[in-house]
């Protein structure tokens, strides 16, 4: 063993020493977790006082609560007998129980959103600056099935607001627009009855809407106005269910980076569903935000304060209402309530592109939605720290992003030519050792001597000052390069719908021809720049494998395996973003480039010269080594 392997697992053994100190917990972190576990069991003793107080009529309404999206049917009051029915199964909201639906549009710069009297919530939303990939508007969800409700016992009576009709506060329009500096304010309030057809306009719940002109993000606040004597006094929490069925935006669903529900602790890390099968997950501590989020795009509740705890879900309808349909998200959140005049919960929603940049900018942790690695750090800090400034930087200059992609991978491949440089030489070695490995080869035929063989080749790399071991570390020093590249570009907005050449999606696959058929794991199109990165990296593969001299006789099945792997990347890749094919493709003509720069920079008569000169140099034993000798002469053993 030389001295660069050794330097080598001193290497690796140091980072997965760092690696392991920085995984390991510290006090902060290991009391941060045992307040958690304190939460969750403060949180069920509640629960379980709570049930105990609980009578039986109350249960009855429980099981109204579980059910809130059931079709509300309208009544029309014909006298006070209606009325009094009414008032018994809806207590003081009986009047808000009948009434017409209307719709009102608020919009900033960014985004419109409308809101329906009947619950007085967001029913549509559309974002402004953004299409579909067939250049519709780009509307987040599907506003025929959409729901938004705040349910709590009034009475003991079983309530959800969305059942409800409310009233603006400002009736002077039903179209307000904010832009630039400026700042709506827009009130939908669900108030208490004071008499037959009387409302109490000093007592209601407020949904209060605050859009900064050029914003995704806005205020939305629940305010309980004088409800003291309307909210059962037992009530320590409310409960808030949203539910949407997302419209399918792009023109492909991509398998690692699809839609779901992700969210937030309280404090602590984000976390998500599954996003290839239906999931459900309860939580019970608490939640900072909950976001449905597609693949660009989110919608996302977050809590000034924070949610109490939540139930989380994701399906996928056998039989969707809509063409459109993409997916289907569920949460019902505790909101903490205080038994007291004037309860104010405040909460943001966020309805926008999941650019990395803008969402960072909030501190919320919302970046996290956007997977460029978070599982494995290396990735994440490539992408964070590297990739995204200077991809960003390089858009900002207004050019074609094909561009961009172009002068990224040079700057990549030029960071990385002393890796690359550092390979050659492994591999120029090898090429001029291969007539002696050829020797050694002819002098042990037989199969039962391969470890003589093995033990006399290695032997000769030691005499050489040759190791072939040392081209395979600067080789894994790039996989995380390309690993971070292969989840940076899918997860890309800024591809988003960006024609270069023939392709006129660079976030979605490359099509030059339709086939008639569809071929298993391959598709019913043929993208270009899959096939020309799978026929670079044949060639590349060859051209290796002709460059790598003595090792490309040792692993025939691994040959095998390379010439493999280039036809499954095309299945792989054919539905995947064009522009991370064609990022591959430029590195693997960069690459070319390099090796037959290395191949005239390089004289491999003087290389041999100099190997050869290294076999006659008497080699230095390290001090290891010499300590070893000394113990076995110690026992009687000669070195």
């Amino acid at each position: 063993m030389n001295r660069n392997s050794i330097i080598g697992f001193i290497i690796i053994g140091a980072i997965m020493v760092a690696y392991t100190l920085w995984m390991t917990p510290s006090q902060e972190e290991l009391a941060k977790q045992q307040r958690i576990q304190d939460s969750i069991r403060m949180e069920q003793r509640i629960q379980r006082i709570q049930d105990s107080i609980r009578n039986s009529q109350a249960e009855t309404a429980v099981k109204e609560l579980e059910q809130p999206n059931e079709p509300y049917e309208e009544t029309v009051l014909e006298g006070s007998q209606d009325y009094q029915q009414l008032q018994s199964k809806y207590a003081v909201f009986a009047n808000a129980a009948i009434g017409n639906e209307s719709f009102y549009i608020i919009e900033n710069d960014v985004i419109e959103l409308e809101i329906s009297n009947k619950g007085g919530y967001i029913k549509n939303v559309r974002l402004k600056q953004y299409e579909t990939y067939d250049s519709l508007p780009l509307i987040l969800f599907n506003s025929e099935t959409t729901r938004f409700g705040l349910s709590f016992f009034a009475d003991r009576k079983a309530i959800n607001t969305q059942n409800f009709f409310f009233q603006p506060a400002d009736t002077s329009s039903k179209h307000l627009v904010v832009s630039g500096d400026n700042v709506l304010i827009f009130s939908m309030r669900l108030y208490t009855d004071a008499g037959e057809g009387i409302t109490d306009p000093s007592r209601y719940i407020e949904f209060l809407y605050t859009l900064k002109g050029d914003d995704y993000m806005f205020d939305f606040d629940i305010n309980m106005v004088n409800m003291e004597s309307v909210i059962s006094a037992t009530s320590s929490y409310m409960n808030l269910n949203w539910y949407a069925d997302l419209r399918q935006q792009e023109k492909t669903i991509d398998r690692f980076n699809g839609s779901t529900v992700y969210y937030k602790h309280f404090e602590d890390d984000v976390d998500y569903l599954s996003e290839t099968d239906d999931d459900m997950e309860q939580i019970k501590t608490r939640l900072k935000w909950v976001s449905f989020k597609q693949r660009f795009f989110s919608s996302t509740l977050i809590a000034k304060n924070y949610f109490g705890s939540g139930t989380l879900e994701t399906i996928e309808k056998e039989n969707p209402e809509s063409a459109r349909y993409l997916k289907s998200m569920d949460v019902n959140l505790e909101i903490p309530y205080n038994y007291n005049s004037g309860t104010h919960v405040p909460m943001s929603f966020y309805f926008g592109p999941n650019k990395f940049t803008r969402l960072k900018k909030y501190d919320l942790g919302l970046e996290r939605q956007i997977p460029i690695g978070w599982s494995f750090f290396l990735l994440a800090w490539i992408n964070q720290y590297i990739v995204i400034p200077v991809f960003n930087w390089l858009g900002a200059y207004g050019w074609n992003y094909g561009i961009v992609i172009l002068v990224l991978t040079i700057l990549l491949k030029i960071a990385l030519f002393p890796i690359a440089y550092k390979t050659y030489m492994s591999s120029a070695k090898m090429r001029v050792l291969k007539p002696e490995v050829d020797e050694i080869s002819k002098k042990y035929p037989k199969k039962e001597d391969a470890m003589k063989k093995q033990q006399a080749v290695m032997a000769m790399y030691k005499s050489a000052g040759a190791n072939p071991a040392s081209g395979c570390v600067p080789m894994l020093l790039q996989m995380p390069i390309l690993f971070a590249m292969f989840r940076f570009f899918p997860a890309s907005i800024e591809l988003r719908q960006q024609p270069f050449l023939w392709a006129d999606d660079l976030s979605s696959y490359d099509s030059i021809a339709s086939l008639p058929f569809e071929i298993p794991f391959y598709g019913d199109h043929v993208s270009l720049f899959t096939l020309l990165m799978a026929v670079s990296t044949i060639m590349y593969t060859y051209l290796n494998n002709q460059m790598m001299g003595a090792q490309s006789n040792q692993l025939p099945g691994m040959k095998t395996m390379m010439y493999i792997m280039p036809i499954m990347f095309l299945g792989i890749f054919n539905d995947y973003a064009s522009g991370l094919s064609y990022y591959y493709f430029l590195a693997n003509i960069i690459t070319f480039g390099q090796m037959f720069v290395f191949r005239y920079a390089i004289d491999e008569d003087k290389l041999r010269a100099k190997i050869q000169a290294n076999k006659k140099k008497p080699k230095k034993k390290s001090g290891f080594q010499k300590r070893l000798e000394e113990a076995a002469k110690k026992r009687g053993y000669k070195a």
